[in-house]
């Protein structure tokens, strides 16, 4: 058994890394549409469709390569992986607050991509350190972290934007160099070498990845229920700044604070609701409560045609942040500690497929419907849609996953070859 405070330690250290990585992703949304308009001279609904290929090509390209990085954790360790991938991001929002063309941001979201997102490894790190009574609780610390990240993100970046839509993007910068400082320092290794295994280039691609997935059974079920679901949440990061832009009028610090009050309440459902919920009821029935919830809420904000009504929807759905932390607890169950990192892997490439789906259905429909070719302008269609998506994935997940207990997966698989 792990010491507690070589845990706690692990715990708050990778919690700081998502942290401020998000926080780094969140700083930069309340400024994207001028920004964009200021780079491209288009409209806003030209330049929501503009944002929705920058994440197209950043998703395209973890997509492609997120397999790689897990398996390179689950040989090499979680803590280099982690390191680099804190680093690459500053690096792109670098680039990103230099740019002088549309075409340079592409640079840095194919190096942000290749380099593979920090939830994934941070996700393998976090299943390292748990087991059966904590797990679900331990990764409820994703969502803590991105719920705090979107809290202070869009504040701080609706007040910096105030001095220049670039001034966000070199925040970002700052707080993943401070990342990267502060994990090479402190940042403890957590995979042990007994659980290391040999790197093999079939498995290190995505159909390699999701073909060994099929090794385990119920995994397939479960990653189609990621994919509904981050593809219904992509509308957020797509569309939810364009939306208050156009629908209610709202500058750079409205729409910060209203992501950061949607980031506080996550942030508080996840840390005081979660372990008392999951507790209580198991982590299949925490998730599909979080899923009714989230259905509503995208209800909500699709008929929402006054401003003060996101707000309200926000306080009356909060509990749509109860889904990923049991999801992530069920599907981790299903996988040897060995496997870890290609599990994360395989399920970043599932999030990266909906971040090339998501955000070029969501703009197209937003651009479309705001339009002048639209028959009826209804700026909370993308909205409706994800709502749609989430009943679907309701029905998936309450028809076809059940929950495994870590010790029955690794009785029911052999185990790979150590390094």
């Amino acid at each position: 058994m792990l010491d507690r405070k070589f845990v706690r330690r692990g715990l708050f250290l990778v919690f700081l890394i998502l942290f401020l990585d998000i926080m780094g992703i969140a700083i930069i949304m309340p400024v994207l549409p001028t920004y964009l308009r200021e780079l491209t001279g288009a409209d806003v609904g030209e330049a929501a469709i503009d944002g929705g290929w920058l994440l197209l090509v950043y998703a395209a390209m973890q997509f492609l390569f997120a397999p790689l990085i897990g398996n390179l954790s689950d040989r090499f360790g979680r803590r280099p992986i982690l390191l680099a991938s804190v680093l690459t991001f500053a690096i792109d929002n670098l680039i990103c607050a230099l740019a002088t063309s549309y075409w340079m941001l592409f640079i840095g979201r194919v190096l942000a991509g290749i380099s593979g997102a920090s939830i994934g490894t941070a996700s393998a790190y976090i299943a390292d350190i748990s087991d059966d009574s904590n797990r679900a609780k331990n990764f409820g610390l994703i969502g803590i972290a991105i719920g705090t990240g979107f809290a202070f993100g869009p504040v701080i970046g609706g007040f910096l934007g105030e001095l220049g839509p670039r001034v966000p993007f070199y925040g970002a910068a700052a707080l993943s160099f401070f990342n990267f400082i502060a994990g090479l320092f402190l940042l403890p290794e957590t995979l042990d070498r007994a659980n290391k295994r040999r790197f093999e280039w079939w498995r290190a691609n995505p159909l390699g990845a999701l073909k060994q997935m099929r090794n385990y059974p119920g995994i397939g079920w479960i990653g189609l229920v990621f994919f509904l679901y981050w593809v219904a949440n992509a509308v957020y990061l797509a569309v939810w700044s364009f939306v208050s832009s156009y629908r209610y009028g709202w500058s750079e610090g409205q729409i910060g604070l209203s992501l950061g009050i949607y980031g506080v309440s996550g942030v508080l459902v996840t840390a005081l609701v979660l372990p008392r919920v999951v507790t209580r009821f198991g982590e299949r029935r925490t998730a599909a409560l979080g899923l009714v919830f989230c259905a509503l809420g995208m209800a909500g904000y699709a008929a929402a045609w006054q401003g003060w009504m996101v707000y309200a929807v926000i306080v009356a759905t909060a509990l749509e942040s109860l889904v990923e932390p049991p999801l992530r607890s069920i599907a981790s169950a299903h996988v040897p500690p060995s496997v870890q990192g290609e599990l994360q892997g395989a399920l970043t490439s599932i999030s990266s497929i909906t971040k090339i789906v998501g955000p070029l259905i969501f703009t197209q429909i937003f651009g479309y419907f705001t339009g002048p070719a639209a028959a009826y302008s209804f700026s909370g269609a993308p909205y409706a849609l994800a709502g749609c998506l989430i009943v679907a994935c309701l029905a998936v997940f309450l028809l076809r996953v059940r929950p495994l207990s870590r010790k029955a997966s690794q009785d029911g698989v052999s185990k790979p070859p150590q390094a």
